[in-house]
């Protein structure tokens, strides 16, 4: 990839820098830029000074994601510790930052006698991520307890978005080309912390239970299509265990794909595409990617 002018940044600028370590999957190539902002106005200068003809991207903790083998053209944009504060605005209301984890946020939550983010507990990204998305689980969504967010577009503006703005639908939001969500606040409602703890413990029992997470793996592969689930159309379909290279569906949850140990983002990718297929012969249900797929094929 050719070398890019590159604004001064008060952070961490790194050139060809390599994703694999960053993601679930553990594949992929690198980054052209990988930018680790100071702090918001750090990247809200380095964005506003960027060529508006290089690209932007920005990484949770890659938790939804295959980085193809490739690697990805322009700037990936990774939201540090500086981005991860939790705090409680008032008695039901928590202000987040993009780089927290789910974990942070639901804990943080129930400390301060807040329920209703226990969801939270079980999706593994942090914020941005969740918000771009609209991310669920076990019975909650983004867009039931978003407020607002806050973004910064691309050409370097800070903006609130309001939850009517970002115009949610199930694992989609209408965020701006380019923007990178930095904030959001969240609001419950009052709770217990034995309760809101109990709720938390029963989700995490669970998610042990069903899904494949001492593995290299993306979370769900697929959106569940309207009065489907992903899983048993897979099931259904003859896919459980199917395996392509080092990639492989998991056993233990069919809606779930594993690195089982060398498998190149070729792999995971050509894995999901052969499931889709073979669904969509034996039910006629056509199954949409919810893992995001970035970069360049090799």
């Amino acid at each position: 990839m050719t070398v890019l002018h590159m604004p001064q940044v008060q952070g961490r600028l790194t050139q060809a820098a390599p994703l694999a370590p960053l993601v679930w999957f553990k594949s992929g190539g690198c980054a052209q830029y990988l930018y680790e902002p100071k702090d918001i106005a750090d990247l809200q200068s380095f964005l506003h000074e960027l060529d508006q003809a290089v690209p932007v991207m920005a990484l949770g903790l890659g938790s939804n994601l295959i980085i193809r083998d490739g690697g990805v053209r322009g700037v990936v944009i990774r939201l540090g510790k500086a981005f991860a504060k939790v705090t409680c605005t008032d008695a039901v209301t928590m202000q987040c930052g993009a780089g927290a984890s789910g974990i942070l946020v639901s804990s943080t939550a129930r400390d301060n006698k807040i329920a209703g983010l226990e969801f939270l507990r079980s999706i593994p990204g942090t914020v941005g991520g969740f918000v771009r998305m609209n991310g669920g689980a076990y019975g909650g969504e983004v867009k039931d307890i978003l407020r607002d967010c806050d973004i910064v577009t691309r050409d370097g503006m800070l903006t609130t978005l309001s939850l009517d703005e970002l115009h949610y639908s199930y694992r989609h939001s209408e965020l701006p080309d380019g923007a990178i969500v930095v904030a959001a606040r969240f609001q419950g409602r009052p709770g217990e912390p034995e309760a809101i703890q109990a709720e938390m413990d029963r989700i995490s029992a669970s998610r042990e239970a069903s899904q494949p997470l001492r593995s290299k793996t993306g979370g769900s592969t697929f959106k569940n299509p309207d009065r489907h689930k992903a899983w048993q159309l897979v099931d259904a379909a003859g896919c459980r265990g199917l395996q392509i290279g080092g990639a492989q569906v998991s056993e233990k949850h069919t809606n779930f794909l594993i690195n089982t140990g060398d498998a190149t983002s070729a792999d995971i990718e050509a894995l999901g595409e052969e499931v889709r297929a073979r669904v969509m012969a034996q039910t006629g249900v056509a199954l949409t990617w919810e893992i995001q797929r970035v970069g360049e094929t090799k």
